[in-house]
């Protein structure tokens, strides 16, 4: 990394829960890259962009990227917050299902057989964002595959769509923080009763 270049953050995978297990904490780290909440965002340009995703493996560092990378990165991470969403009971938006459907093809995923052991995978054939974009969205699908997608869940709370990693035992997590965002939908929630009850 040259001395002018601002370091890598972190995967912001949260602290109050567990990360997400295996691959899937880089699919929760890239959602997180945006934080709804304080409006930090890491991918603050393609340079930035560029950092993030040759330090997580997800692409080789060589030649610049451009607006329209940074564009589709940021359409995707969002695509993949509103299902993250949906997974929480949210209703799922038909534009991010499209986004993400147009990124796959761009990407032209492929099922590739290892030569070692013969296990199929899906493989990008593109490179640069648009095969680092669909290295995530192979591991989405092996986690949908695998059972663990519909743990992985965004937070429901509109200030905070915070992607998260339910371990409960019976998948019941709503929130994010309890702490944070569950007592402020109940502090929200007894406001609207209160008012109701004085209408």
């Amino acid at each position: 990394m040259s001395k002018h270049q601002a370091p890598v953050p972190p995967l912001r995978l949260g602290d109050s829960r567990k990360p997400a297990p295996g691959d899937l904490a880089l699919v929760q780290g890239f959602v997180n890259t945006h934080d709804l909440e304080d409006g930090r965002d890491d991918l603050t340009d393609p340079a930035a962009l560029e950092r993030w995703l040759t330090e997580y493996g997800l692409m080789e560092s060589g030649g610049p990227l451009g607006p329209a990378d940074l564009d589709q990165a940021r359409r995707v991470r969002e695509a993949l917050r509103g299902t993250l969403i949906a997974n929480n009971g949210g209703e799922l938006d038909p534009a991010a299902v499209d986004t993400l459907n147009a990124a796959a093809k761009t990407a032209e995923l492929l099922v590739r057989f290892d030569a070692a052991d013969g296990d199929a995978r899906l493989v990008p054939v593109r490179g640069g964002v648009d095969g680092a974009i669909g290295r995530l969205l192979a591991i989405v699908e092996r986690s949908q595959c695998d059972g663990t997608w519909e743990r992985f869940k965004g937070c429901p709370d509109t200030e905070c769509g915070w992607a998260f990693y339910d371990w409960s035992k019976n998948r019941s997590a709503t929130w994010c923080s309890m702490e944070v965002c569950g007592n402020r939908a109940k502090a929200r929630a007894y406001r609207e009763r209160h008012r109701g009850a004085h209408a």
